[in-house]
């Protein structure tokens, strides 16, 4: 994505085909997408933390936004440690369809657009974008809302909403369901590719992390990793609100820190996870291959079953191993145990970390 901006236009955005030798059949390439040149505006970064925050992070990289630019989110270790030194405002945590909560945040937003200018307001959601970025086009401030990369099928509660409101620019990481406002953009996935590596038959140490999201349990994952035979003194649980009263092998913990979370996964031969964005973002970064297991509504394990569209493109594009929950398997940690993953952008000068997207002129979604 190239954000142009011109005075007295509000944001243009313009199309760059890609000329890459790569073929639709690869999910994490956008054909339609390359590299661009640097975009350096004063941003307003709005988001909530977890997967949010992480694709947020990732973008920003590409896009080289300016130090100038302000973050807006909640105040967890997650986001203490990823936005050390940037000038970060912090949010009261707004649960999944929280009404009251998001509305309580368009004062605050307000509030702090009268008291400095933003040249874009940039969100990945969720329900905090409902709140800002309509506060922000109501200024004539550019914004810009890009979908979750676990919206496969189509738009989230957010995006939804957002389509309503008009001035609001909004792009899917999943070409397949662009079209009216929605335009294609290039995935936070891009160039992330799985490889063989030689390890020993039988993985000895898990890290098991079912992430940070509050008031869901998610103990069929739990009790899968138990049936399976590889749960031991060397397993390492982060369990979040799924706080159990047997005796779990091995070191069990509600949270960990950030450093703490990064060494267990590091630690670890296999890491089974829920399949949240920002746990497997985190994964990839790091080179790991990781077990994902989906949360279902059905099981009260989240609000809707929006993990199984992710843990389906993870199969497909081959960036770890994704089941439903109860079906993690001994076979499922034993394939894990035999790849890693490469970030061919890590290695990428940042001034081509860019993010591509597809023309459409602002004054046209009206």
């Amino acid at each position: 994505m190239i954000v142009r901006l011109r005075p007295g236009h509000g944001t243009r955005m313009r199309f760059i085909p890609r000329s890459h030798p790569r073929t639709r059949e690869d999910p994490t390439v956008n054909d339609s997408y390359q590299p661009v040149a640097p975009f350096s505006a004063k941003s307003l970064l709005v988001c909530s933390t977890g997967g949010h925050l992480s694709e947020l992070i990732r973008l920003e990289q590409r896009l080289g936004v300016n130090t100038d630019s302000l973050w807006l989110t909640f105040d967890t270790p997650q986001a203490r440690q990823l936005l050390r030194g940037r000038r970060v405002h912090h949010l009261p945590y707004i649960g999944a369809r929280d009404l009251k909560g998001t509305l309580s945040t368009v004062p605050t937003v307000a509030r702090l657009l009268r008291s400095e200018r933003f040249e874009v307001a940039l969100s990945t959601g969720s329900a905090v974008a409902a709140a800002a970025l309509p506060v922000a086009a109501m200024r004539r401030i550019p914004s810009v809302f890009v979908e979750s990369v676990c919206r496969v099928r189509g738009p989230s509660t957010t995006g939804r909403i957002l389509q309503r409101i008009p001035g609001i620019s909004l792009y899917t990481q999943h070409p397949e369901w662009a079209g009216g406002r929605w335009h294609a953009c290039e995935s936070v996935f891009s160039d992330v590719r799985s490889e063989p590596v030689a390890t020993p038959s039988r993985p000895e140490r898990l890290f098991v992390t079912l992430g940070t999201f509050r008031g869901y349990r998610f103990d069929s994952l739990v009790d899968a990793v138990l049936a399976s035979g590889y749960a031991n003194e060397k397993t390492v649980w982060q369990l979040g609100d799924t706080e159990r009263e047997d005796a779990l092998p091995g070191e069990v913990h509600q949270y960990l820190s950030p450093t703490e979370f990064n060494a267990a996964a590091r630690s670890a031969d296999v890491v089974v996870t829920h399949a949240g964005v920002g746990t497997l973002l985190e994964m990839l970064a790091m080179g790991i291959y990781p077990v994902l297991g989906t949360r279902r509504a059905a099981r009260h394990e989240h609000v809707d079953d929006h993990q199984t569209e992710i843990a389906e493109w993870v199969n497909r594009a081959d960036l770890g191993i994704a089941v439903d929950g109860p079906d993690l398997s001994a076979e499922a940690i034993e394939r894990a145990s035999r790849r890693r993953v490469r970030d061919g952008r890590a290695a990428a000068p940042p001034a081509h970390r860019q993010f591509a997207r597809s023309g459409n002129d602002r004054r046209a979604e009206h």
